[in-house]
């Protein structure tokens, strides 16, 4: 088939997980990733998808039962004095096989439901990442505006003290008032993104608070990323899997519809009496398709199955340059990232303490000052941006390659 069976049993371990009163033992219930998987679970979004793919699941079931029940038949006269009645049971035969048919198409709609479901827990679980990243970049942030507020309220005084001691003239302290302005704009700015990031993380997961906001490190691990092929997590990739699996299930149904046209004969046996005589007889009744022979309906669902089997070639190859374009960006973030981690080696602390020093000795105005820790500042927010954008990049390219939550489980087990 168009998939492994290790796929199919780790996806069947992750569905698990949701399931409730039920645990993965592959994952411990005090890690991290329990938790993120356990506060998913309980998203509304989720629960009605789940409840989603039972309802296909139940119907699938109901198909795969026998298509004819029996038919209980009673009838009854007076006649004269004689009271003449019959029972008997009627019972129309699957001459065709519809069973079978149903059967194989109830097979592929559960499929479908299953990897439809696991499409949403991948796209849930990414979507509370990409959260958790960015309130992780805000925060830091945050604290960064905050410290530089701070150090801006320091140097006001320090340039008030200089101004009355006469080593700065009052253009200093205006630019100063200036720069503290610019500052605080910034800084509001920057924790009202910060309240909205903390909004969205409570919608998205219930009992979420700062401690459980760090993703474990070993999760943005990309070993490999260059050696993977980016074909070859398409056909695993649940979208994929649910349209072939929708495509095969109305293939089944073109079938289906080709076996109904054909009509089953009823055959019954009744007994009773009529008058002083018992009587025994049986029966026997077909439909004659003379006025319609249903051949429109076989058509449509023939042209239903080839719709969806070239829905089937679009997801299939939408998902193929996904992949392609999910694993560039990564390799780009991941290595102009390591690149920025390289250059600055500590240099944040180094390069501010050093700069006040310049500016505190007289060998830098104030104006070169402010513009300096304006350039430092920048570039330490150039940092959180870029590890936020390598950071996202690994999400996307784990959920294009359907991986998420697998990695989840593999990073569990790591710890």
């Amino acid at each position: 088939m168009y998939s492994c069976m290790l796929k199919r049993f780790i996806m069947g371990c992750i569905c698990t997980l949701y399931l409730p009163g039920v645990l993965c033992a592959a994952t411990s219930d005090s890690s991290w990733e329990f938790w993120l998987q356990n506060q998913i679970g309980q998203h509304p979004e989720v629960i009605a998808a789940k409840e989603r793919m039972n309802a296909v699941i139940s119907m699938s079931e109901g198909r795969e039962r026998p298509l004819y029940n029996p038919e209980l038949e009673t009838e009854y006269e007076r006649e004269g004095e004689d009271n003449n009645y019959r029972i008997g049971v009627n019972q129309t035969i699957d001459l065709w096989d519809k069973r079978g048919a149903r059967k194989q198409q109830a097979r592929f709609t559960r499929s479908a439901a299953q990897q439809a479901f696991a499409l949403v827990l991948q796209q849930k679980t990414a979507e509370a990442m990409q959260a958790l990243i960015e309130w992780q970049a805000v925060s830091q942030q945050a604290e960064l505006a905050q410290k530089q507020e701070s150090h801006m309220d320091t140097l006001l005084n320090l340039v008030k003290e200089r101004q009355l001691a006469g080593d700065l003239g009052q253009l200093d302290a205006e630019l100063t008032y200036f720069s503290l302005s610019q500052r605080l704009k910034e800084t509001a700015q920057t924790l009202a993104g910060l309240r909205k990031a903390e909004a969205r993380l409570r919608e998205l997961l219930p009992d979420w608070s700062p401690e459980r906001a760090q993703i474990p490190a070993e999760f943005w691990s990309a070993d490999n990323i260059n050696q993977t092929p980016a074909d070859q997590w398409q056909d695993d990739y649940p979208a994929v899997m649910a349209a072939r699996a929708e495509w095969e299930a109305l293939q089944q149904g073109s079938e289906l519809a080709r076996r109904e046209a054909k009509a089953d004969p009823t055959f019954g046996i009744n007994a009773g009496e009529s008058g002083e005589e018992s009587v025994v007889g049986l029966t026997f009744s077909i439909p004659l398709h003379f006025r319609n022979n249903f051949s429109s309906e076989v058509q449509a669902a023939s042209q239903n199955a080839a719709s969806a089997k070239a829905q089937y070639r679009a997801t299939r190859r939408k998902q193929q340059f996904a992949i392609a374009a999910a694993q560039a960006a990564l390799q780009e973030y991941q290595q102009r990232f390591e690149r920025w981690q390289n250059l600055m080696q500590g240099r944040g602390e180094r390069s501010g303490q050093l700069l006040e020093k310049q500016w505190r000795s007289g060998d830098m105005s104030t104006t070169e000052y402010l513009l300096a820790m304006q350039q430092r500042s920048e570039g330490l927010i150039a940092g959180i941006e870029l590890r936020t954008l390598f950071h996202s990049a690994r999400v996307d390219w784990l959920l294009q390659t359907g991986q998420l939550n697998t990695t989840l489980i593999i990073v569990s087990n790591h710890n």
